[in-house]
């Protein structure tokens, strides 16, 4: 496959004025394949930066806090995702007004739900106890129970915030959201360097600044487009119609459904680990998912571009693109793949240099996290499609079935056949592996024209 970069000026590069669907796909990827390099580094150098400031306990503590709080972010009724294939339906019609009015009523729709939430929050906050939640030591009450506070509204935030992201990835332009993220933890990263000379190690203010830095960055992004790239929709009282929430939460509703039991599977594990092994146990299982974690995160860059470009080739029948392109992300699949084979054999090397001595990470635990970024990456490519072309009731009702076995899976394998920690792991795949089977099934069927039932739907 020819390297699309060659073809590219660094100022055509950046421009996506006058680009083709196929130009815009190869432009992003190189893009962000260029800022996720550096946003690998800032996540790597992250977490022995953390470990050093905070040490094992703590910062098991805060991973299994920030794996809770991001829940909310993800909870967002999948009005995100409701709202980036409305959106784009729409820049396929060239309608600016109809998107303009998708994303007014969009934002005032989160925004009173939030309000709602931090209300709710706000009358709860007293009567719960994060140190028995979190399994700390009970000194730790209220410095943690205070953090959790301020950091629950900076997620609120946070989480209104990023439906920036679902507008950047409708119009087709995820690089920026890559740049988005880079700045988040490129700034992360520094401030937490800073504090780390000026601060003596501590829990609440590593939370504080972690949950601020992302909010800080995602205002000054927006403000920004929203005066010159997306000028033409930026959101605004008079063009709230209520009438359009309707289409954003019907299918919003379905990929809401979806959203929980991702979080449920990809997220509920530090908890679990935390429950049934302690705060430091978190630590060694995270320094294994962030090893591998390369290997999706080359896969999204790559990936990133087709959600809102399926959307549009689907609206317009250009289904030749559709399958010229799932042909050639099966080819990057199978590639990718065996470069995690070969992360899987070095591992123990690589932690050894990573993360030195005092972190111990099982081999097994290091096989199985490979299996799943491979199970997982195969799942991403054809249900991208799915979401793109919004035929989403089989993932819908598979996410529920996943959602429901997934803890008691994670707690039999991991405590009653003593895998310890690598037995979350294999729940994890275990809940993923059906989805690679049904998932390629139902894009042939619906490429071909010969979906019917739930198939189609």
């Amino acid at each position: 496959m020819k390297l699309p970069y060659l073809k590219y000026s660094p100022k055509e590069l950046i421009n996506f004025k006058n680009s083709n669907r196929s130009d815009k796909a190869k432009k992003n990827i190189i893009l962000l394949f260029i800022v996720n390099f550096f946003n690998l580094i800032a996540i790597m150098a992250l977490v022995p930066v953390s470990l050093a400031y905070l040490g094992e306990v703590e910062y098991g503590i805060w991973l299994t806090l920030h794996s809770i709080l991001m829940w909310l972010v993800n909870m967002d009724l999948g009005l995100g995702n409701g709202l980036r294939n409305k959106l784009a339906e729409a820049f396929a019609l060239k309608d600016n007004k109809l998107a303009r009015s998708y994303v007014s009523t969009a934002y005032a729709v989160f925004s009173a739900g939030l309000l709602f939430i931090i209300i709710v929050y706000l009358i709860a906050h007293p009567f719960i106890n994060w140190t028995v939640l979190l399994r700390a030591p009970d000194e730790y009450f209220y410095s943690l129970n205070k953090l959790v506070l301020f950091v629950f509204i900076l997620f609120c935030l946070h989480f209104l915030l990023r439906l920036l992201s679902s507008i950047l990835n409708a119009d087709q332009r995820p690089a920026v959201n890559g740049a988005i993220s880079l700045s988040i933890n490129g700034l992360t990263l520094l401030s937490i360097i800073v504090l780390s000379r000026v601060y003596e190690g501590s829990l609440f203010a590593y939370g504080l600044l972690s949950g601020f830095v992302p909010v800080l960055v995602l205002l000054i992004f927006s403000i920004a487009l929203f005066s010159k790239m997306f000028r033409a929709i930026a959101p605004g009282f008079k063009f709230v119609d209520l009438k359009y929430s309707s289409a954003l939460i019907k299918l919003g509703m379905q990929f809401f459904i979806i959203q929980i039991a991702g979080l449920i599977i990809f997220t509920t594990g530090n908890i679990i680990i935390t429950q049934l092994f302690g705060p430091a146990q978190v630590t060694v299982y995270n320094v294994a998912y962030k090893y591998f974690y390369l290997a999706p995160m080359v896969f999204n860059v790559i990936i990133a571009p087709f959600w809102s470009a399926f959307t549009e080739a689907y609206v317009k029948q250009e289904y030749d693109w559709i399958k010229g392109m799932m042909k050639k992300l099966v080819l990057i699949w199978a590639a990718l793949s065996s470069i995690v084979v070969l992360m899987i054999i070095f591992s123990d090397f690589v932690y050894m240099i990573w993360v030195g001595k005092d972190i111990e990470v099982p081999f097994l635990l290091s096989l199985l996290t490979g299996i799943f970024v491979i199970t997982a990456n195969w799942n991403n490519m054809f249900v991208y499609f799915l979401n793109g072309v919004g035929k989403v009731r089989l993932q819908f009702y598979n996410a529920i079935i996943t959602a429901i076995i997934n803890i008691p899976l994670s707690i039999f394998f991991a405590k009653y056949l003593n895998m310890g920690i690598s037995g979350v792991m294999l729940s994890t795949i275990v809940c993923i592996i059906v989805g690679s089977v049904w998932a390629p099934i139902q894009y042939l069927k619906i490429i071909n024209n010969n979906a019917v039932g739930i198939w189609n739907k």
